[in-house]
């Protein structure tokens, strides 16, 4: 019966040359490579741990500076967006109490202009009073009305041109199509008119509408269809304007008059 613990051929016995085999010469010649087989494979697999925990590593570190990096660049664009949201709230606040005083010395200077053209009228009545006392003045006076309605005439056509082109100018401004260069362009050739032309030099529209161009930045509603909802500072100047050519037929016909 054979033994299971010492198979033949299979045991190491470095002397045994019994029945005159070499079975240990075999047993040693696959012994020792698949010792270092073994040993190899052994080796092997915890080097390839090793290495493969290093790379965790490396990978974890990279990751995390990568995203601490996105965490301060976010940081940084959070504070960068705050200050600047807040600097253009200041400015607008400025901008915002400039125009209202500017609108708030056109209405008062407005209102001034509305009292004397009250005080003017009175004036006139009691000329006219005195007209009528005084025959010999009727022709003069009726000869300056004519010239004044004339020239009343011609502002009130050229306060017409201006007012459709500022509404022009000012539906550009508020689009979000249209070219600022066509704007501007605009706003030379109105300022070179009121520069060049007698009635709107009486008028001194140019300081006007520079006023106009440099602070009247109200637009209408996004889904506003009417131009005329635009502006704001314009419509006041407008005004101030027609107030002006009235107050100016007065006084000349009151000059006129008082001359002869």
């Amino acid at each position: 019966m054979n033994d299971l613990n010492d198979p033949p051929n299979w045991n190491i016995r470095p002397n045994s040359r019994a029945d005159g085999g070499d079975g240990s010469r075999w047993n040693y010649a696959l012994l020792v490579p698949m010792l270092g087989l073994a040993a190899f494979r052994w080796i092997w697999s915890r080097e390839s741990k090793k290495e493969i925990e290093k790379e965790r590593e490396a990978y974890l570190q990279r990751t995390t500076a990568f995203q601490k990096d996105l965490e301060a660049k976010y940081h940084a664009m959070i504070s960068e967006n705050r200050r600047a949201v807040a600097q253009l709230s200041l400015e607008l606040e400025k901008e915002q109490n400039r125009t209202a005083s500017y609108r708030e010395a056109l209405i008062s200077q407005g209102r001034k202009l509305v009292e004397e053209k009250k005080l003017l009228e009175q004036e006139r009545a009691r000329v006219m009073q005195e007209k009528r006392q005084l025959q010999p003045l009727k022709a003069v006076y009726l000869s300056c009305l004519e010239k004044e309605d004339d020239w009343q005439r011609r502002a009130k056509l050229l306060l017409k041109e201006f007012e459709d082109a500022l509404t022009k100018r000012q539906g550009i401004y508020c689009s979000l199509f249209l070219s600022r260069h066509k704007r501007l362009e605009l706003e030379n050739n109105l300022l070179v008119r009121a520069s060049v032309d007698p009635v709107a030099a009486d008028l001194e529209m140019v300081t006007g509408l520079v006023d106009i161009f440099k602070h009247d930045t109200y637009c209408g509603d996004v889904w506003n269809t009417n131009k005329c909802q635009n502006g704001r500072l314009m419509w006041v100047y407008l005004k101030y304007w027609e107030l002006i050519v009235e107050l100016k037929k007065f006084k000349r016909i009151e000059k006129a008059i008082l001359e002869k």
